[in-house]
């Protein structure tokens, strides 16, 4: 297992999510991606992408402006 780290900061709807998508084809199951982003759209979109593509949402949080996703690839 591993842990990585995306930096989509300052990218808007609908680029956090492709950069995810993008990001977790490279991944294995059981790997964590912490999404780091800065439109506060993506705390809805990527969970419900994980949603449609079967990954799982550890937690979210959203704080100073910046809202942070992880999620384990299945």
């Amino acid at each position: 297992m591993s842990s990585q780290q995306l930096d989509a900061r300052r990218l808007l709807c609908p680029l956090p999510v492709i950069r995810t998508q993008d990001k977790v084809k490279h991944m294995q199951p059981g790997d964590q991606l912490e999404v780091i982003c800065t439109d506060p759209g993506a705390l809805s979109d990527i969970p419900a992408w994980c949603r449609i593509n079967g990954h799982k949402v550890l937690r979210t949080e959203q704080d100073a402006g910046e809202v942070r996703i992880v999620i384990e690839v299945q």
